[in-house]
């Protein structure tokens, strides 16, 4: 039984709940011969089966979900039914709320929450701007010298320097930020770490004591009484939240100043980073986001946010999100099992042809013209939906805006060479540097 996406149905099923159609095993088979990624097999299950299927890399089913209306119902309508494992970022992350359960979660989701809605985001309107002011210093240097540079390594800089000022109120120092490379060290390599909790440990000690001694630094400071040239930050924010919540020790403020470095940049340079290879590779929609409206238009800053829309329509910001079933239920007239595993693909259900026309094209206009995109929920969710989704969404979408409104018009990176594929871990980024030297741009 297909799910029918076009139509947006799901299969109604009345009195026996069927099993959740299995990809042939032969498929697998085939699949671990090829020596795949994840990604693959997961497209093929999916290209068979439809928007709820299986597969086994064990003894029991995976089930995976790509179908908008089986993807709300998961994340967004019974996330109690649906939930996280132990996150496998904890070894970085510790109980920061990326990673925590149950009324721990909820506590310091609740904490969080007010600092990213739109009240909160104006106290970091100033940080944003900065930090692009920043970048786009380094940019006109780099023009004027015609010096190579790494366009992800500016990425990160730009959205670490970014997510530090809002921490902490202090600009990002060469320093810090070459001790934070430990972060994007640690991240890059979870997926590959031993399963034996102590010997990944082990594998990543000396960048966790890296991460660990700059945690610690930032905490005293604040302490300490540094409010820094940008005032109090998020880090601020904790620490105050300690005197009154008995949760909040010493080392859960570590776990969430890490969480919020990691979520608050390792994602957002990632993005930036297939933006502009797709810009590379797509010129004109540079062109028509920079035509929509004059500097500092409302009209040119929707045609910047539909760029980084539709690049995270290609590579959302995370691109499966792993759940189990916690009890037996029925999804989409389907059996699922107490115990199951479900992994919901954002990168799939983006893809979809049944849902986006031409999928595989480059195309932001999806996001700024009416009627030219799904609006079903659950069909686009590159931050995830339902109480789980990501806290930082707006503040990611509006400091990579800001950065294009300070880049675009003035420098074209011209890529000597280009990734060749992706690589899937916690995010979805490139497989390779992108070095680039800057020229004029084509259109002023």
């Amino acid at each position: 039984m297909d799910i029918e996406a076009a139509s947006g149905s799901l299969p109604h099923v009345s009195a026996a709940r069927c099993p959740v159609p299995e990809a042939d095993p032969g498929l697998v088979e085939r699949w671990r011969a090829a020596g795949g990624e994840l990604v693959d097999l997961l497209s093929q299950v999916r290209e068979q089966l439809g928007g709820v299927a299986a597969f086994r890399l064990g003894p029991a089913p995976t089930v995976l979900v790509t179908d908008p209306e089986a993807v709300q119902y998961v994340l967004a309508r019974h996330p109690e039914r649906y939930v996280k494992r132990s996150h496998r970022a904890r070894l970085l992350i510790g109980d920061g709320v990326v990673s925590a359960t149950g009324t721990a979660w909820k506590q310091q989701r609740r904490l969080l929450q007010s600092q990213f809605t739109a009240t909160g985001m104006r106290r970091y309107e100033q940080r944003i701007t900065e930090a692009a002011r920043t970048t786009a210093g380094r940019w006109a240097a780099y023009a004027r010298t015609g010096q190579p540079f790494d366009v992800g390594q500016e990425m990160r800089r730009f959205a670490l320097d970014t997510i530090w000022r809002s921490l902490t109120g202090h600009p990002l120092d060469d320093g810090t930020e070459r001790e934070l490379g430990a972060v994007a060290s640690v991240a890059a390599v979870l997926p590959t770490l031993p399963a034996d909790v102590r010997h990944a440990q082990d594998a990543v000690a000396a960048d966790l004591a890296r991460i660990d001694a700059v945690a610690r630094s930032a905490v005293e400071a604040v302490r300490g009484g540094s409010t820094g040239p940008d005032g109090p930050g998020l880090l601020h924010v904790l620490i105050d939240a300690a005197a009154e919540l008995p949760a909040y020790t010493d080392r859960l403020i570590r776990d969430e100043l890490v969480t919020l470095l990691v979520a608050g940049h390792e994602t957002t340079a990632t993005t930036l980073t297939w933006l502009y290879l797709l810009l590379d590779a797509n010129p004109t929609a540079r062109a028509e986001a920079l035509t929509a409206g004059g500097e500092g238009s409302e009209r040119r800053r929707a045609a910047l946010q539909a760029l980084v829309h539709e690049t995270l329509r290609f590579y959302p910001s995370a691109w499966i999100l792993p759940r189990y079933a916690t009890e037996d239920d029925t999804l989409a007239g389907y059996a699922v099992d107490a115990g199951t595993d479900i992994l919901v693909c954002p990168y799939l259900t983006h893809r979809d042809p049944r849902l986006w026309s031409d999928p595989d094209r480059f195309d932001p206009l999806r996001f700024s013209t009416p009627d030219a995109r799904p609006t079903r929920p659950g069909a686009y969710y590159p931050f995830g939906i339902g109480p789980r989704a990501c806290l930082g969404m707006q503040f990611a979408i509006r400091e990579s805006t800001v950065l294009l409104e300070h880049l675009l018009p003035h420098h074209t990176p011209v890529f000597s060479s280009v990734p060749e594929k992706a690589a899937y871990g916690i995010t979805v980024r490139p497989d390779g540097p992108t070095p680039a030297t800057l020229q004029p741009p084509l259109l002023a």
